[in-house]
């Protein structure tokens, strides 16, 4: 086993399945005293449970990235018992059940609450850590967003729009925090196979699969190196930048 993020305190949102999970248990494999939080506070806690029982070092926390003060008193909370947190791997969105309609008939209720979570919540989380990230004196935040915003998916506006602000959203904030040596950085995965993306039609996995270089499946396991290695001191001079992560179906 190496140790890439030894010593390092990982706070990462949407921990309880899929991606998020998967980059916790990477990032403890690594080393990492992981911080896991979710709306599924019952299935958060269970995880990093299992992580516990298996001699790696992990703490779950509910949080809903549609409430702004729970946000703020969740991060208190756990600030209260972690003073120094050295990454954030923003990973928490509203995916589910947000596509298979055009753009006339998206309904405005599910498209602001796409961008509360995947926008709003992104944002509130990074500048509720933010101060504590600078005390670290090498703070990694790592983004995630989608290659759908790359292409332009269809029948998928307000997911696609919300993570093409991730993309934006990085490159600002990487601006902005750089002066605190805090690198910022977005991973832009393909169509990957976890629980989110159970109801997506066969007919748009077929469509990744035949238009990657790499003609196959994409799972979880695929991006956690890329993750790692941007919160790893090996990435301390990496900042500002979208990798996309999808088996060449999208060149960046």
């Amino acid at each position: 086993m190496s140790n890439l993020l030894s010593d390092k305190r990982i706070v990462i949102s949407g921990a309880a399945r899929g991606l998020g999970l998967s980059f916790a248990i990477a990032c403890a494999k690594q080393g990492a005293d992981v911080i896991m939080l979710d709306i599924l506070e019952s299935e958060v806690q269970n995880q990093a449970n299992i992580l516990k029982e298996q001699g790696f070092k992990a703490n779950a926390w509910q949080i809903d990235l549609a409430d702004a003060p729970n946000i703020k008193s969740t991060v208190d909370s756990l600030i209260a018992q972690n003073d120094k947190i050295d990454g954030l791997i923003n990973c928490g969105a509203l995916a589910t059940g947000v596509g298979g309609k055009s753009m006339m008939d998206y309904d405005e209720e599910l498209w602001d609450r796409v961008m509360q979570i995947n926008v709003k919540g992104t944002w509130l989380l990074s500048k509720a850590l933010t101060p504590y990230l600078k005390t670290s004196k090498a703070g990694k935040i790592v983004n995630i967003a989608s290659d759908t915003a790359l292409w332009g998916a269809p029948n998928l506006m307000a997911y696609t729009a919300s993570k093409g602000a991730i993309i934006s959203m990085t490159r600002s904030m990487a601006r902005e925090l750089g002066v605190d040596n805090i690198c910022v950085n977005c991973i832009l995965p393909g169509l990957t196979i976890v629980e989110a993306t159970a109801y997506v039609p066969q007919q748009r996995h077929d469509h990744y699969v035949n238009g990657r270089a790499l003609n196959r499946k994409q799972y979880p396991e695929d991006i956690d190196g890329t993750a790692v290695y941007l919160l790893s001191d090996l990435a301390s001079f990496v900042t500002g930048q979208n990798i996309p992560v999808n088996g060449g179906f999208v060149f960046n």
